[in-house]
C-alpha cells in the first residue's frame, strides 16, 4: 500500500496510453455517447458520473480509508446531501459550535420539513447522553471546534453514538484526512468543504461527503444524481490539483501559527489564545491521541480597551475574509462574519464574544504576518477614525 503523500499526488494510477498525459484529464462533456442502443455503458449524463469527478471522488475516499466517496458543487451542497438521508419526525444531534451555515440549513430548512435537532456540546461527554431522544438518528460534529478549536474526541464521542445505534457524521474540514481520518476513529460520515485545505487556493468551491458504509453510499448517490448538485470537471481538477500539496502546505500553516502564538503571548492587548496545540489544557491532551498535527487555524481575545474592529479593519497583509485553509492568510470576527447565523445567546453561550478573532494562517513568511499583527494591534488600541484625520 502507498503511503500518504504518494497517495496526495498520484491518486488512482493513470495510463494513458495515447497521450502518455500524467494527470487525468478535464472530461467536459455533459452526455457520452452509446456504442448501440442496448449497451451498457459506464457513463451517460454528468449529473451521474464523470471521469475527471470521479478520480477526485476516488481519491478522497483513499485518503480518508472510506469505501464511497461523492463530490458536490459546494460544501454546504454536501451537507445538504447527508442531513437529506434523514425522514420526517427524526432528531439529530448537533455540536454547539458548528458552522453557521450548516446550523442555517438545519434550522430554516429541515426544520420545516420535520427534522428535529438539538445542540449538545460534544467535549463534554457527559452532555450527550441525556440529549438523546427515541427518535434520534445521528450526531452531527467538528472534531475542531470553529472558532474556539476546542477539541472532541471522535472516537469517544462515536463510541456513544453506537451504543445507541445512531451514525456520527464528523465535518473533518479544519483537519483534512492528512492530520485526522473520523472513519477509522468510528464515525460513520465524513463532509468536507473542500473549498478551504483541500483545494488550497481560495480559488474554487466544492464539497465533498465519504462513508464507510455500502449502503449509505447509496443513499448518497441517489441523492447527488438526484438533487443535480455535483462537482463540475474544471472545478474537480482544481481540488485534485490542490491535494497534491496538501500535507507542505498544512505543515507550513501549522508552523505559522506557533510563530504567531509565540509571539501574542507576550502582547498585553491579546487576554487568550485557543489552539489545540498549546500544551498543558484539556484540548491538546485530547489532540495529541487522536490528531497527527494542530492545523493552521487559531483565535484570539482582545481586551476591552482594544477594538476588534478597527484591529481586523487595519490589517494590511492579512485579509478581512470568512474563509480558511488557503495559501494566504485571512481573518474575521466570527461574531459579526461567520457565526452571524446562530442566535445571540447561542454565541454567547459558546463563547462568541465580539472580541474574538479568527486567524486561517496562510503559507506567508511568519515575520511579515506577524508584523502585520503587531501594527493592527497597535492601532486597535487607540484607533483614529478617518474624520479625526481629516479634522486635524
Amino acid at each position: 500500500m502507498t503511503g500518504f503523500n504518494t497517495n496526495l499526488v498520484h491518486g488512482e494510477s493513470i495510463h494513458d496510453n495515447q497521450t502518455g498525459a500524467v494527470n487525468i484529464p478535464i472530461y467536459n462533456s455533459s452526455t457520452y455517447a452509446y456504442p448501440s442502443a442496448t449497451s451498457k455503458v459506464r457513463w451517460d449524463y454528468e449529473r451521474s458520473g464523470n471521469p475527471t469527478r470521479e478520480f477526485l471522488e476516488k481519491q478522497v475516499t483513499r485518503l480518508e480509508e472510506g469505501k464511497n466517496g461523492f463530490a458536490f458543487a459546494s460544501g454546504m451542497a454536501a451537507i445538504h446531501a447527508v442531513f437529506a438521508i434523514f425522514k420526517p419526525g427524526d432528531h439529530i444531534l448537533i455540536g454547539n459550535q458548528i458552522y453557521g451555515g450548516t446550523y442555517r440549513i438545519l434550522n430554516q430548512y429541515f426544520k420545516e420539513r420535520g427534522i428535529s435537532f438539538s445542540v449538545v456540546d460534544t467535549t463534554k461527554l457527559e452532555t450527550i447522553e441525556p440529549t438523546i431522544q427515541t427518535n434520534t438518528k445521528a450526531i452531527y460534529f467538528e472534531p475542531i471546534t470553529n472558532p474556539l478549536l476546542h477539541v472532541s474526541s471522535v472516537t469517544a464521542v462515536a463510541k456513544i453514538a453506537k451504543q445507541h445505534r445512531l451514525l456520527t457524521i464528523v465535518d473533518n474540514t479544519f483537519l483534512t484526512p492528512y492530520l485526522q481520518k473520523p472513519l477509522k476513529l468510528g464515525a460513520d460520515i465524513v463532509v468536507h468543504s473542500a473549498t478551504k485545505y483541500l483545494g488550497g487556493h481560495s480559488d474554487v468551491i466544492a464539497g465533498l461527503v465519504i462513508t464507510n458504509s455500502e449502503k449509505l453510499g447509496q443513499q448518497i448517490y441517489f441523492i447527488q444524481n438526484a438533487l443535480g448538485g455535483v462537482l463540475s470537471p474544471e472545478s474537480a481538477n482544481l481540488i485534485r490539483r490542490g491535494i497534491q500539496t496538501l500535507s507542505v502546505r498544512m505543515d507550513r500553516q501549522q508552523q505559522n501559527a506557533f510563530d504567531i502564538i509565540h509571539f501574542l503571548e507576550k502582547r498585553p492587548e491579546v487576554t487568550k489564545i485557543y489552539y489545540p496545540g498549546i500544551k498543558g489544557t484539556k484540548d491538546y491532551l485530547i489532540a495529541s491521541h487522536e490528531l497527527k498535527g494542530f492545523g493552521g487555524v487559531l483565535s484570539f481575545e482582545l481586551g476591552e480597551k482594544v477594538d476588534a474592529v478597527a484591529f481586523v479593519n487595519h490589517l494590511q497583509l492579512i485579509r478581512l475574509a470568512v474563509s480558511l485553509g488557503a495559501v494566504e492568510s485571512l481573518a474575521e470576527l466570527p461574531y459579526e462574519m461567520s457565526h452571524a447565523e446562530l442566535p445571540l445567546a447561542e454565541r454567547l453561550k459558546a463563547g462568541i464574544s465580539p472580541k474574538l478573532i479568527r486567524l486561517a494562517v496562510g503559507i506567508e513568511d511568519s515575520e511579515d504576518l506577524i508584523a502585520d499583527l503587531k501594527q493592527a494591534l497597535e492601532f486597535a488600541v487607540n484607533p483614529i477614525t478617518i474624520n479625526q484625520l481629516n479634522v486635524q
